[in-house]
């Protein structure tokens, strides 16, 4: 099996390295016609359609929403029937989620002038959030808690889940996480139809805030056009993973680290960047002795094959400077003093330092959240956070000398804008005396 090999010192090379990290995640016209009449029809006709559209695609028949809703003590009883070491699992990666969210919190916060003006910043939760969760065959316990723990802790009041079971195949583990999480509400919906539902409201679903969690193409298509009328989080392309390595870490575990990513699906991209030209040969023998244990090798093969790429640094300084440009969503730092190297590194939606970190650790139980920037956005946005959960208003309370003050200035603005009306109202509060 060959991957792309490229070298920094070709002339090419960022020609070339920019052409492998291209990925078009613009939906076809029948994707986006298909979902803009789903949304309009859940917009008109609520409940009806929603069941409609829940029938034909998921051959799931019911005469109300109601029949759809999964209620708390079903939760609970799906929280029982795991076994005791997935109880036990899910719950630690719970509580190291809370742990390291808590830290994530926003304060309110104000100062006082000393004219007595009030200034500040009131941060508070969303009133109500919607949080999808990809069903059937597909389990995804993980997905919940990442995406459900930072609402709760950011103290959002209710959590709607929506989870398609086509058939009627429900998921006991993502039940049982959505009951450890504290989700409030699960409805067995799925599709561009719940997307809907949950922007836009129904008869029986509420309207929320925000939506979050993963989805496909149609998932992905129905949260870009419903923004604007509630917030999303992110419209997230193939995991990723960029490994940095100084040639000193065993080569089965780089090429283990790589696969992880890869096994997602064959969009996935797994990318090695080494000084060592030697290191990168090894590493490429390990794929061929390893891959034949994989459970997913054909989609592990496929991935490496058409968007997987091994790359020969200059030096560490350079790999650097490749990992800035790629903007990975997973940065694995396997070198010797992981920490200084960390310094130098400004775009990454998470940074694994050290041998012993692997990616996997925080695809489930690290404590940071697993909801991350893909596809180079890691330049400009962040991982998924209990700040994603906060508003903030500002705070500004005027005592009579700081409105007096201010208001000389406001109308100087307002005026050089011949914003007559803003100028007058703020000259009001002028005192005579000044």
């Amino acid at each position: 099996m060959e991957i792309r090999r490229l070298n920094s010192t070709d002339p090419n090379f960022w020609d070339d390295l920019s052409a492998m990290l291209e990925w078009d995640s613009v939906s076809d016209d029948a994707v986006f016609t298909t979902v803009r009449d789903i949304l309009s029809d859940v917009r008109k006709r609520g409940d009806a359609a929603v069941l409609e559209y829940t029938k034909r695609f998921d051959n799931l028949d019911a005469a109300t929403i109601a029949q759809l809703e999964i209620d708390q003590e079903r939760l609970h009883a799906a929280r029982q029937s795991i076994t005791a070491d997935q109880l036990a699992a899910l719950e630690l990666a719970a509580q190291r989620l809370r742990d390291y969210a808590e830290h994530q919190k926003l304060a309110s916060w104000s100062y006082t002038e000393a004219d007595g003006t009030l200034l500040g910043q009131q941060v508070t939760p969303m009133d109500r959030v919607g949080l999808y969760v990809p069903g059937g065959k597909a389990a995804y316990p993980s997905s919940v808690l990442m995406n459900a723990i930072p609402a709760k802790v950011a103290g959002v009041p209710e959590l709607i889940m929506v989870v398609p079971t086509p058939g009627g195949e429900v998921n006991d583990l993502v039940l049982a996480a959505a009951s450890i999480a504290g989700v409030d509400r699960v409805f067995t919906v799925g599709g561009a139809q719940a997307v809907a539902a949950l922007a836009y409201g129904t008869e029986s679903i509420p309207q929320v805030d925000k939506i979050v969690g993963p989805g496909n193409i149609y998932v992905a298509t129905a949260k870009r056009m419903v923004y604007g009328t509630v917030g999303i989080d992110m419209i997230a392309g193939p995991s990723e993973i960029l490994v940095v390595c100084d040639g000193k870490t065993d080569p089965d575990w780089i090429a283990m680290d790589l696969f992880s990513q890869a096994e997602h699906d064959e969009d996935a991209q797994s990318i090695l960047v080494s000084p060592d030209e030697e290191f990168l040969a090894q590493v490429q023998s390990c794929f061929e002795k390893l891959i034949p244990q994989m459970e997913r090798k054909e989609i592990i093969q496929a991935s490496l094959q058409s968007r997987g790429v091994m790359i020969k640094a200059r030096d560490m300084d350079e790999a650097v400077e490749v990992a800035n440009y790629i903007a990975p969503e997973h940065l694995e730092l396997s070198v010797e003093n992981p920490d200084k190297l960390a310094e130098n590194i400004r775009h990454a939606g998470a940074i694994f330092m050290g041998r012993y970190t692997a990616e996997a650790l925080g695809d489930y139980c690290a404590g940071p959240n697993h909801v991350l920037p893909t596809s180079r956005t890691a330049r400009f946005s962040s991982p998924l956070g209990v700040y994603d959960f906060q508003k903030r208003s500002s705070l500004i309370m005027c005592s009579p000398e700081g409105a007096s003050r201010l208001g000389k200035t406001a109308s100087v603005l307002a005026r050089g804008e011949s914003l007559t009306a803003h100028a007058r109202s703020a000259e009001y509060r002028v005192k005579a005396s000044d």
